[in-house]
């Protein structure tokens, strides 16, 4: 696993050890001890004028709050607090918001993480003129 999370015997969520509540109840710098290198990097850089203000969004709204009117974001790159546990966030993902529920699951990781930006693709049969070898296909 590269992200230590677990459910006790109770089956209570644990994240490097700590209980949800404890990881909600503590300050942002001992929560970024406790994050992965890459966030904890881009967290101690400092954050962007845009993160700060998602983050703060984020705290101010509660969890009935964002299942009806979700915070809506274009920073995929923004990595998931655990104060953002239980709250709806809408990340664009290059042509829509699409809908994340943070669960507690998802510390550490970034929000972009959970909306994917490519679809797969189904190709169909061939059609006239598309190459020279589709000439030969007989048609239906």
């Amino acid at each position: 696993m590269s992200q230590e999370y677990r459910t006790g015997r109770e089956g209570e969520f644990t994240y490097r050890g700590y209980t949800l509540e404890e990881l909600q109840a503590m300050e942002l710098d001992e929560v970024v001890e406790l994050l992965p290198a890459r966030q904890r990097r881009s967290i101690e850089r400092g954050l962007s004028v845009e993160k700060e203000k998602l983050r703060e969004e984020a705290s101010e709204k509660g969890e009935e709050e964002t299942a009806n009117d979700p915070i809506r974001t274009h920073l995929r790159d923004m990595p998931i607090l655990p104060e953002f546990v239980g709250k709806t966030f809408e990340v664009y993902n290059g042509q829509a918001f699409e809908r994340v529920r943070v669960e507690p699951e998802m510390i550490g990781h970034y929000l972009g993480e959970f909306q994917l930006t490519r679809t797969s693709v189904e190709h169909g049969q061939a059609g006239i003129g598309a190459t020279r070898s589709s000439k030969f296909v007989p048609l239906k």
